[in-house]
This record gives C-alpha cells, sequence and structure tokens, in this order.
C-alpha cells in the first residue's frame, strides 16, 4: 500500500505566507510540513496562515508538527495560525485544550464546526489571485 500524499503550497506577500496543505498528515507526512513551516521562517517570514481546507486527515504527529512550528514563530516574533482544520484535527485541539495556540480562540472556546464561524478578528488570508506554487510534494522516505 503506498505511502499517503502530501501537496504543501506556498503564497507568499511581504513577511506573511499562506500555506496550503492537501491531503494527510500523518506520522509519515508530518516531517514535510516541520520543513515547509521552518523554511517560511529561514525566508524572512513572520506570519504564516495554514489552509487546512484540502486536508482530509491530521493526526496527533500533526498536530505535534504545528505546535512546535507555531512555538519557533513566536520565538521569531512572528504568529501562525491554522485556518478550517479537518474535523479529525479539530477533535484532537478538542481533546488537548490547545485550539488557543493555533486557532486564537480564547481557552475552552473551540467552536463545534471550525469551518463555519467567522472569527472577526482573525488576519485576512492572503490573495488568491496569484497562483499557489507547489513546494514540497510526496512521501518521506
Amino acid at each position: 500500500m503506498p505511502l499517503p500524499q502530501l501537496a504543501i503550497y506556498r503564497h507568499d506577500r511581504r513577511k506573511r505566507a499562506l500555506i496550503t496543505l492537501a491531503g494527510e498528515i500523518d506520522l509519515e507526512t508530518a516531517p514535510l510540513v516541520c520543513a515547509a513551516l521552518a523554511r517560511c521562517l529561514s525566508d524572512g517570514i513572520r506570519v504564516l496562515d495554514v489552509d487546512l481546507t484540502p486536508v482530509t486527515f491530521c493526526d496527533c504527529s500533526g498536530l505535534n508538527a504545528f505546535l512546535y512550528a507555531a512555538q519557533r514563530t513566536r520565538e521569531a516574533g512572528g504568529a501562525l495560525r491554522l485556518h478550517n482544520p479537518p474535523p479529525s484535527l479539530a477533535h484532537i485541539l478538542d481533546l488537548t485544550g490547545c485550539g488557543f495556540l493555533l486557532l486564537g480562540l480564547p481557552l475552552g472556546h473551540l467552536p463545534p464546526s471550525l469551518g463555519d464561524v467567522p472569527d472577526p478578528v482573525a488576519p485576512a488570508l492572503p490573495d488568491r489571485s496569484v497562483p499557489l506554487v507547489t513546494v514540497l510534494t510526496g512521501d518521506v522516505r
């Protein structure tokens, strides 16, 4: 059985990037997520918006990758924010109580359907009129 695939797209606007992930995030693909987010920091990006709309599954390995990247981003003086997490990740965020670290929500206020709730204080995602460029894709071996 082939390993799950994960595609990572990046669109920069000054010191801000929209990272769109598509596919599954698990033990095999979480290192790709870490590498892509670390590369943003090394390129001088300080605000990372991670769009998870096309992600079909994310386990605790993915959560760990996001928490690590969020910590590194904060240490660099920036911010990382997840948008539209899949139900699997929303459930893990709810169980662990760490949604406030990645979603910008107050502690204990994780909405039941994350994708349907507008956030008036959320930073606007970068304009998608410019095509996204695939920066990483594939499996980890």
